[in-house]
């Protein structure tokens, strides 16, 4: 059984599946495969993946609407989640990648774990089927979804912001107010956030914390990073 396996605790009965998951579509374009690489694995992965959290949150809140059971699933399989679970087997150690994308960084970077996580799941569903990979997913956000169970409310945004930034460097985001305005009993704040001299975004609030909170959302929104 490889690493990777065993840290999922499955074993591929074809592992050719396993093999175009992890491969990055740099190295197909390197090698010239350009058939076999992870998109299409990524693209059935992620439609697996939302049938699955639907259902068990479908079932663990029956009496949630639709509005609410949309913010508990995007806490699930949202970008950064799913790059938080793939950081979690250390699926980034496995990704084959191109030349040019390694010397890069892209085996650190989130959209390559999140894709590579999403294709893992495609390929467990091609090799056994909707069950196993349902058992897998339920196994690996067994935390995520039990802390949804005792604490549904959405999560503070500069919490997740600071969460995905430190997966990437150790350095925090940094906020400050950049300006006031309206009379002392109606203030308005806005707070710009930065990270390692980017400066990410900026929000406005009727207090410094409300200002900090709708940066970071925006933050997360734009996720700048990703383009630099």
């Amino acid at each position: 059984m490889q690493p990777l396996e065993s840290r999922i605790h499955y074993k591929f009965r074809n592992s050719l599946l396993l093999a175009e998951a992890l491969t990055h579509p740099s190295l197909a374009y390197e090698s010239h495969k350009q058939n076999f690489d992870n998109q299409r694995m990524e693209f059935l992965g992620d439609a697996v993946l939302q049938l699955v959290v639907t259902d068990e949150i479908y079932k663990r809140f029956p009496d949630f609407p639709e509005g609410q059971l949309t913010k508990l699933r995007s806490r699930v399989v949202s970008r950064r989640a799913l790059a938080r679970f793939a950081m979690a087997i250390h699926l980034g150690d496995y990704v084959l990648l191109g030349k040019g994308e390694e010397a890069t960084g892209g085996r650190r970077r989130l959209s390559t774990l999140a894709d590579a996580f999403e294709a893992l799941l495609g390929a467990v569903y091609l090799d056994s089927g909707l069950h196993a990979a349902r058992d897998l997913i339920l196994r690996l956000f067994e935390a995520e979804i039990g802390e949804m169970t005792t604490s549904p409310e959405e999560r503070n945004p500069k919490g997740e912001l600071q969460e995905v930034l430190q997966s990437i460097h150790s350095q925090a985001p940094i906020y400050r107010v950049i300006g006031e305005s309206g009379p002392d009993h109606r203030r308005v704040f806005q707070s710009q956030v930065s990270w390692r001299e980017l400066i990410l975004a900026t929000g406005k609030g009727k207090s410094k914390k409300e200002s900090e909170a709708r940066a970071a959302a925006e933050a997360l929104r734009a996720r700048i990073w990703e383009r630099v």
